[in-house]
Formats: C-alpha cells, structure tokens, sequence
C-alpha cells in the first residue's frame, strides 16, 4: 500500500512539475462586425435564431463541438477599438477612456466625450504578461490602437500599427489577407515549437471588413442562394464564409504540428453585427442593446469538455487574467486595476461557477452618437440589465432570462430593481473616472447633424445619468453604422 502511495505521488509530482515546465499555447481569433448569430452553429441550446441559416461556417461550427460555448459572452464595447484596447489591458474602455473608434459627431444636443486614441506606453498588454512568462507572442492583422504598434507592446512578430485600410488591400486569391494571416500564425507555430517556447497568437482579423473583397467564387455561392438579396448582405455572407474557412486553415496547421492537446483556441468577435437582424437581439453595432454587445465566443483546449456550454455572463477583458493564469502567472502580480476575472476556474466547473472580478456585475459605457438613441449606459447584473440613456435622459430595465429581445421595460413595474442598478452603475462611472457627454451649448435643433471627421470632443464631465438633463429636443433617427 505504501509503495503504491509513493508511486502515485512521484507520478502527480512529475505530472504537475511537466505542466509548470510546459505552459500551455494559446491562439486568440478576434472577428470584426461578427453578430452573436453570424455563425452556422447556435450560440444558445434553447435560442434556434442564434445561428444562420444561410452562412456556411463549418470549421467554427466544428471547433464549437470540440470545446466550450459561451452563451452570455459580451464584447467590452459595441464598437472595434475600444474592445481591442480593452481585451489588451484587462481594463473597461470606460477606465481607459476609449469608449469609441469614429470621431465624435456634431451638432448633436450633447458633445461626445474625447478619447485618447492611442495605447499608453506605461499599459501593460497580454503580449507583455505572456512574455515575462517566457512565451514566444505574436500578433497578426488588424491592430487598431495606435501607440506604435503591437512591436512596442508585448509583440516579438506583428503586422506593424494597422487599422481598418489593412483590409482593402487584400483581394482574391487572399480576401482580406485571411489566409495570409493564416499562413503567417502557422509559421510562427512551427518556429515556436522547434525553439521549445509555448506561444501566444492573436489572429485579429480584418472580416468582415471589407466584404466585397470576398473570393469570387465564394460570391458566386451566395448571389445564388441568396438571389434577391442587396449586395451587401451576399457579400457579407461570402466574406464570413471565407474567414471560416482561414480558421480552418489555422486549426489544420495545429494539428500537423501535433499541439491539439496543449494549445487553447479562442474565438470570439470584437462587437456585435453591423447591420442586419442579429437574431433575436435587438439593435447592433454602435448600441448597447445585445444586438451591439453580445458576442460568439468558443474555447477549445486541454481539460475542456468537447460539446460542453457556459451561460455565466462574460467579457472581453476576462481573457488577460485567464490567459495570465493558464500561463502559470500568480493572480497576485497582475495590477489591481485589472476588471477581468480568470474563466479557468469557470471552464473547470464545466460552465456553472461564477467569474471572480472586483465587481460582480459587467458594465458597459458608450458616451457617444452611432445609434438610434445616442449615449447610452448599461449594467447587468444576476440577468437583469439596466441601460442610462443620456439624450432623452431616462432608464430602462429588463430581465434578460425572460426577454433576450428586451422588449418588455421593467422600469416601472420594478423601480426599486432599478433604482439600485442605476446607483450601482452611476457608482462605477464615477470610481473609473468615466468621462461623459455634456450639454453642447451651442446646439441648433434646426441644423442638420454633422458625421464628418473632426479633431478631438466635448470636455470631460462628471454628471451622471440622475443629473439634470439638457432640454429636451426632438433628435433625428438614424441607422447605426
């Protein structure tokens, strides 16, 4: 009994000394515009519409059976940048005062906030984190933070500083350089592998950019089936279908090099869809309504149930702590204004234990025009979500477990619910310094809205969603873009 005691220990010391000397890889694949139900597999077990049915995804709808889904996964942002710098960090757009990629818009009732546009040099990035961890890391494609580039943030091989003009350059017989992209991730595995180094690669895609730049053939597919149809939807289509097939190409490429059994696949889109029904959500990109935040998101890798599903709410900036702690780094070491939380542990339980974040709840804060309903702010917490609009200053509730399409406003029948929520969001605004519209002094109701690029925005302030609202005025709809 005693000898077969010791041996069982030797053999979990061994064990557990291989895994500390071997980390794991982990591949991120970060899509542009990609809706919570743009791929050809569901994003909930009881949501049929949280898939399409005209989009061929096959790779990804694999890659779904082989890993864990996340139903509730949300992008920080309902816009690119802000959750490209935000995933980087760990941190909230909100604290990083990068809340929006566009110029601000003018002649609006208020003055959008100013963003810093650029990534600090003192931010410390996933590439930084995973480096001191002695990872070989690498990003690929559409970086779109400024500050330099991936090269001066963490990223030993990289595409330089690139933004959305990466992907107008690229066409058939490389549609947006996806399989270039593809082609560059499987080299650097290879080079990775032979130096004996785990790494870390982050694929940002540039689709569906630029989706008229899909393969010809692809296009051809689509105008057949989908006969009828404008031209942007088909090729929005045939774009998505061609990213699937480069995910495919990287997933092949782990295989050849044998690294299925230590390498972690991430995927996931950087907002909602732009355009276009996304489902049973409401709204897209632009907006805070699920349509603009919530995201597909998959992860395949060792210790994952293939086929298993997570329903806890998640965000973007999750993955720095998770990647940190697959990475064998001590929780301890990462600075304290990191919002994530590890989803290892989460992964672990098979999808049922809650995120450990420094705040329970997710918020979101996307102080600016490129929706319907302009500034907006919103809270979710134990599945009720409540979102602060600034223009026409109200709240609105809604229990997302019974109403995915928020469609039914609890705000009245349940004011004490609400009232709590919005202190509770009006309190986190206000502890990460969030900046805020402001009444645009100069506002004309009979002046036509400008959307042309400008330099800079309104001034920083500091009154919340219970302030006093500027006079009302009638605001012209407009689709969000």
């Amino acid at each position: 009994m005693r000898s077969l005691l010791l041996t069982t220990l030797l053999l979990a010391s061994a064990t557990a000394a291989l895994a500390q000397a071997a980390p794991p890889n982990i591949i991120l694949m970060l899509s542009d515009d990609q809706a919570w139900n743009g791929l050809s597999v569901a994003m909930h077990p009881q949501v049929p519409t949280s898939r399409t049915s005209t989009i061929d995804t096959p790779r990804l709808a694999y890659l779904a059976t082989e890993g864990m889904r996340f139903s509730a996964a949300y992008a920080p942002a309902p816009v690119c940048s802000p959750t490209r710098i935000s995933l980087q960090t760990g941190k909230s757009p909100a604290q990083v005062h990068w809340t929006k990629a566009a110029p601000p818009e003018l002649g609006h009732r208020l003055l959008e906030p100013s963003n810093i546009k650029n990534i600090a040099a003192t931010e410390k990035t996933i590439g930084d984190f995973l480096r001191s961890a002695g990872y070989a890391t690498a990003h690929f494609g559409k970086w779109h933070i400024g500050g330099g580039g991936p090269g001066n943030h963490g990223y030993d091989v990289h595409d330089g500083d690139t933004g959305n003009e990466m992907a107008l350059a690229f066409k058939d017989p490389n549609p947006v350089d996806i399989f270039g992209m593809a082609e560059r991730a499987a080299a650097f595995m290879a080079t990775s592998q032979q130096a004996g180094k785990p790494f870390y690669i982050q694929l940002s895609w540039n689709a569906l950019h630029a989706s008229q730049n899909a393969l010809a053939a692809t296009l051809a597919k689509y105008r057949q089936r989908l006969a009828g149809e404008n031209g942007k939807r088909i090729s929005v289509a045939a774009i998505s279908e061609d990213l699937d097939t480069g995910v495919g190409r990287v997933l092949d490429a782990i295989d050849h090099l044998g690294l299925r059994e230590t390498t972690y696949v991430i995927f996931m889109s950087d907002n909602g869809g732009n355009g276009g029904k996304q489902g049973p959500l409401r709204g897209g990109k632009g907006g805070l309504w699920e349509g603009g935040i919530r995201v597909p998101l998959i992860i395949r890798g060792p210790g994952i149930t293939a086929g298993s599903w997570c329903h806890v709410p998640t965000v973007g900036y999750d993955l720095l702590p998770t990647f940190c702690d697959w990475a064998g780094l001590n929780p301890a070491t990462l600075p304290p204004t990191i919002e994530g939380g590890s989803l290892a542990a989460t992964i672990a339980s098979g999808g049922t234990t809650a995120v450990s974040r420094p705040r329970a709840e997710l918020y979101f804060h996307f102080p600016h025009y490129q929706n319907e309903e302009g500034p907006q702010s919103a809270v979710i917490a134990d599945g009720m979500k409540l979102i602060g609009f600034y223009d026409t200053p109200r709240i609105e509730l809604y229990d997302l477990r019974q109403d995915l399409a928020e469609t039914n406003d609890l705000a009245q029948s349940h004011k004490a619910e609400a009232k709590t929520l919005q202190t509770k969001l009006e309190a986190y605004l206000t502890a990460v310094d969030a900046q805020l519209p402001q009444p645009n002094p100069d506002y004309d109701p009979t002046k036509p809205v400008e959307t042309r690029p400008r330099k800079g925005g309104g001034k920083a302030g500091k009154k919340g969603l219970s302030g006093t609202p500027p006079p009302t005025q009638r605001v012209k709809k407009r689709k969000a873009r």
